[in-house]
């Protein structure tokens, strides 16, 4: 199944010390000063090494060892968390659970979405792609409740909510006017809601479905709820949640629900805590657990990925294609091309067909590797010789196109989609025209989309406000941003990002800032954790210091907790101001951080105590 016996020197043959103390039934073996725990899920030997053959098709050959502490969480948060940055631009971090700061004005804007004045957050329109799939149905709430898209379009119940100025006031005259409401109507309500990401009104409407009492709510009811309650309102709510849910539906699906919502969150000391109690509650592990965890480490702690893979294959938990997917595009973006098709040819093995999602990810990493032929290749593949009955993979080839320079391939691949255009493919083609420093034909496309829909959302404004950006067309981009607003479009995190970025790219730091200090103070949404770091990381280029930290300071305020890459930005604004940081060992081990090499450097550089031939002389 893995591919990895076969390799010569196996894991069983080598001394690598590696148990899984939960499946043995057993307790930890733990070094001096750690303390004794059953929750300890993998045991690593210092001498556990990357490079081992049973891994190198899987994830970094030959590059360190594990660091696994044997603390509480089992999978411990104690290594450095390293984030290669990639991900931040999409992740919405929460506080700790243990600390419930700010964790109901963290998604205020959800909450908002069910206020008298009936107004929609950008979130809330932002364009669904109808060949998305339902991440209800990844977490198991509606598996058994599968409709076919054109049903789902239908539905009355949310065409009434909608309209409302309240979801209690749609139901309350939905039942008044003695309309027929069943559980279809609610879940296909609720479907809706969540598919627009209008995840306040869909939690309003799980209240009053339990409010009610009219129906005898099941397992998957409170995992959706749970769900709502993560994303409007914080992990701590969702988590204090949990403990109110009848212990008879306190399954498998709910703590996994959490799970996903605490990596979605990016708290890794709260999601390895959330895995290790499914452990505790004797839950089989899942590759849906797993992969998870996998996609956790992914964006924080690569290091942790290969004892991910030991626990999965000593539990014979297959792997996904999901997984695989995960795998390749932590391979990609290490660099490691070689180790990237290793996987793919695994993959292949295990007869798990590359779907459109991977080869574009595949063809992105062989553009940033300078391989441009296998791209090309790839793309072809998508392709499938026919790109009229592929059109699915028109909104992924756009952008991999134009990356490789390929104008006349980005103007193909858009006629086959101009005659109908879909939402998701005239981005891509905004997108895709903006690479390729086309700015009058990226403005055609967004015209185009301007005439065929009556209102546009946040995210096809933020397309082409991107291009702006990217351009240093400052005018331009505040005229679209005027439009936006008087067309009555809410602005939002997404779009809040790229208007830091186009006056950041204009030179106008402290512009970008007061923008973003604003938006944080409106307490509506959240501002994204990459949008900080753009204006904190040009305050470092600076040696500005003092603004560097009230950066970091305002990001805690935001509810983000600390990480590594904050604190090298940081030490970077001291090191080119050439002043010494004091206490700043002590403030990373504060935030449970600890130095990877570059960080390491960096507080060398910044010591204040540090010896020099003078300071020996003196001494």
């Amino acid at each position: 199944m893995w591919a990895l016996r076969r390799a010569p020197n196996s894991l069983k043959n080598r001394s690598l010390g590696v148990e899984i103390a939960r499946a043995a039934g057993v307790k930890c073996e733990l070094p001096n000063g750690c303390v004794e725990d059953k929750t300890c899920i993998l045991k690593s030997h210092p001498s556990f090494s990357y490079g081992s053959p049973s891994f190198k098709r899987f994830y970094l050959q030959g590059n360190g060892f594990s660091r696994l502490s044997f603390v509480k969480c089992g999978f411990s948060s104690q290594a450095g968390a390293k984030s290669s940055g990639e991900e931040d631009e999409l992740e919405d971090g929460f506080t700790e659970l243990e600390t419930p700061l700010d964790s109901d004005a963290v998604a205020e804007s959800n909450l908002n979405a069910g206020k008298a004045d009936g107004s929609v957050s950008e979130a809330e329109i932002s364009d669904v792609d109808g060949d998305e799939e339902s991440p209800e149905n990844e977490l198991g709430f509606l598996a058994d409740k599968v409709q076919d898209r054109s049903g789902r379009a239908q539905s009355e119940l949310f065409k009434a909510i909608i309209a409302a100025p309240s979801v209690e006031t749609a139901l309350e005259k939905w039942v008044k006017d003695e309309k027929e409401l069943s559980r279809d109507d609610i879940w296909l309500a609720t479907y809706n809601l969540r598919r627009r990401r209008m995840f306040g009104r869909a939690l309003q409407l799980s209240e009053w479905l339990e409010k009610s009492g009219k129906y005898d709510l099941i397992e998957r009811d409170y995992a959706s709820r749970l769900d709502l309650i993560a994303k409007v309102r914080g992990l701590y709510k969702a988590g204090a949640y949990i403990e109110k849910i009848p212990e008879s539906f306190r399954g498998e699906v709910v703590y996994r629900t959490f799970l996903a919502n605490c990596v979605l969150a990016g708290n890794v000391k709260k999601a390895e805590e959330v895995f290790n109690k499914m452990r505790d509650l004797e839950f089989p592990p899942t590759a849906f657990a797993c992969n998870q965890l996998l996609l956790l480490y992914k964006r924080h702690d690569k290091k942790k990925i290969a004892d991910v893979l030991l626990l999965m294959e000593k539990e014979n938990v297959k792997p996904t294609s999901f997984t695989y997917r995960l795998l390749i595009d932590s391979k990609g973006h290490s660099n490691d091309l070689e180790g990237m098709d290793q996987i793919v040819e695994a993959m292949k093995a295990e007869g798990i067909e590359l779907d459109i999602s991977t080869q574009a990810i595949l063809a992105k990493h062989y553009v940033a590797g300078g391989q441009k032929k296998k791209a090309e290749n790839v793309l072809k593949d998508m392709e499938g010789g026919d790109l009229k009955a592929h059109r699915s993979a028109c909104h992924l080839l756009l952008p991999l196109y134009a990356e490789l320079g390929k104008v006349d391939e980005v103007k193909r691949v858009w006629e086959v989609c101009e005659r109908s255009p879909r939402a998701n493919e005239c981005v891509a083609a905004i997108e895709a025209w903006g690479k390729l420093k086309r700015v009058e034909e990226a403005e055609a496309v967004f015209d185009r989309m301007a005439k065929t829909w009556k209102k546009l959302s946040a995210t096809q404004f933020s397309a082409l406000l991107k291009v702006y950006a990217n351009n240093k067309m400052l005018m331009k981009g505040k005229d679209l941003v005027k439009r936006m607003a008087d067309s009555g479009c809410r602005i939002g995190p997404l779009t809040w990002d790229t208007i830091v970025k186009l006056y950041v790219e204009a030179g106008e730091v402290e512009r970008a800032d007061s923008i973003l200090h604003k938006a944080a103070q409106q307490k509506i949404m959240k501002p994204m954790y990459y949008t900080y770091m753009t204006i904190m990381n040009q305050y470092s280029k600076r040696g500005d210091v003092h603004n560097a930290e009230k950066l970091f300071h305002r990001m805690r305020l935001s509810g983000y907790t600390s990480r590594i890459t904050q604190f090298q930005s940081l030490l970077q604004a001291y090191i080119n101001a050439k002043t010494p940081a004091y206490g700043m060992r002590e403030r990373m081990k504060a935030d449970n951080l600890f130095p990877n090499k570059a960080v390491a450097a960096q507080l060398v550089q910044v010591d204040p105590f540090k010896k020099t031939p003078v300071s020996d002389l003196l001494d």
